[in-house]
């Protein structure tokens, strides 16, 4: 591969392709327009092909360019990720912590003790990593990641430590085109409402796959019954949102917070018995915790319990 520093010429790429031509990419690169055409007549001496199609007006990459565009971006990530890691040994007064968590719940869940852990130390830096459960657990197994955060703890690999915090709720949201809905009620007493009758329902519902789907579809398998979903949506508050206005039944759980309105829908609280869940925050059996770490699983588990505590205050015994 070229010697030529990627940074530099991932950075001259980007800047060519956003002109279109060398003469005005230089200029906003504050280098020679023979300087910038060097440079990249040097990259595809050395590739053997060229990466700039110069009959395209405005100029693009060619096939080639583009594989060596997706080579160079590659690099500078996995430069990224050498660099984090290597900064809690040259500077360990700034420690990085990698924190794995599903973005669905990363929406909800982060802001209830990111924000206290910050101001607690803010001399460490939070590195987020929102995919599926699945590959960050892998991550986590692998030393790519520090902490993984998740629910319902029963699911997790073996070679994990894991801290819960406790059982959750659900509660389900009922607009007003519903038949089940009550004028005027922000809050519908537990236990009056047949959850059967309510899966019969048209939903809105996260896909398949995700934890709070699970928790539903295992109640659908219980009563057997085919759902009426009308939208599914990977964001939980997409979904409530679509509750709200009316679209169809939802369950959420507990720490997603929806402001009461009973002129628009009902809050109905579910029995634990039938759903529920368990935060959770876990890291490998091999890793010795720092005192900031430590610092990062208590606040977890106290400022979760507070806000979620709250939370519950608001719905009705």
């Amino acid at each position: 591969m070229p010697k030529t520093d990627s940074t530099n010429l991932l950075q001259f790429i980007d800047v060519l392709l956003k002109h279109g031509n060398f003469t005005r990419a230089a200029k906003d690169l504050y280098i020679s327009q023979p300087y910038l055409t060097q440079t990249i007549k040097s990259v595809e001496a050395e590739l053997g092909v060229p990466i700039i199609d110069r009959e395209a007006a405005p100029l693009k990459l060619t096939p080639a360019g583009r594989l060596y565009y997706q080579y160079l971006t590659t690099l500078e990530n996995q430069k990224d990720q050498f660099r984090q890691q290597l900064h809690q040994f040259t500077a360990p007064a700034h420690q990085t912590i990698r924190i794995g968590i599903l973005s669905s719940l990363g929406y909800y869940l982060l802001p209830l003790f990111i924000p206290a852990y910050a101001q607690v130390h803010p001399e460490v830096k939070l590195n987020l990593t929102e995919d599926i459960a699945e590959r960050n657990e892998q991550r986590l197994l692998h030393g790519e990641l520090d902490f993984l955060i998740g629910q319902n703890p029963e699911t997790v690999a073996p070679g994990l430590t894991v801290h819960e915090r406790g059982k959750d709720g659900y509660y389900a949201v009922i607009p007003r085109t519903s038949k089940f809905y009550q004028p005027q009620q922000a809050f519908i007493n537990p236990g009056t409402l047949d959850i059967e009758a309510l899966l019969h329902e048209k939903l809105v519902l996260s896909p398949r796959g995700s934890s709070i789907r699970r928790q539903v579809d295992y109640l659908l398998q219980k009563y057997h019954i085919t759902p009426e979903i009308v939208v599914e949506s990977t964001n939980t508050f997409t979904i409530a949102k679509l509750a709200e206005k009316g679209l169809g039944i939802t369950f959420l759980p507990d720490s997603v917070y929806v402001q009461p309105d009973g002129d628009a829908y009902n809050l109905y609280p579910l029995p634990a018995s039938l759903l529920s869940l368990n935060y959770f925050i876990a890291f490998a059996n091999t890793h010795q915790l720092s005192q900031n770490e430590q610092d990062l699983i208590t606040i977890f588990l106290t400022n979760l319990e507070a806000s979620l505590a709250e939370i519950a205050s608001l719905s009705p015994e």
